[in-house]
């Protein structure tokens, strides 16, 4: 699992003083680029290769809201790995008081410049079982 903060700035709110939902997007996104480049992996160069991981299914439930100045932690780990899919659990969470804020499934498709499906890359699939291991 990689965890990666996230501070909430003012514009990130909407006009209740909360973060607006569409935000919450963005942090998993960033987490799940960040997941990848902590091993070595850098979304530029796979795409630079022919290998693009669009999201194909993004399951998000909102369980309390986080606040301007909020400083988050967003946690990255693998569930299910197929041929040419990943399955990533991502939890968003307060770091003052440890409450879940956010609990994300996203699925990821490998695909090529032909936008058709491809196989994920042996070095990633073996970095994504690993990962997957660690949470056993």
């Amino acid at each position: 699992m990689v965890d990666m903060d996230v501070r909430i700035y003012y514009e990130d709110t909407d006009a209740g003083g909360v973060v607006y939902h569409a935000n919450y997007i963005k942090y998993l996104e960033r987490a799940r680029t960040e997941f990848f480049r902590s091993h070595g992996f850098f979304v530029a160069e796979l795409a630079k290769n022919g290998f693009v991981f669009p999201v194909v299914r993004l399951e998000i439930d909102f369980k309390s809201p986080a606040l301007h100045d909020d400083l988050l932690s967003v946690s990255t780990h693998p569930v299910r790995i197929s041929g040419s899919t990943v399955t990533l659990s991502q939890n968003i969470v307060r770091q003052s008081d440890g409450k879940l804020l956010v609990e994300g499934v996203v699925t990821l498709a490998c695909i090529g410049p032909s936008m058709k499906a491809r196989r994920i890359p042996s070095e990633i699939r073996h970095m994504l079982e690993e990962e997957q291991q660690k949470q056993i």
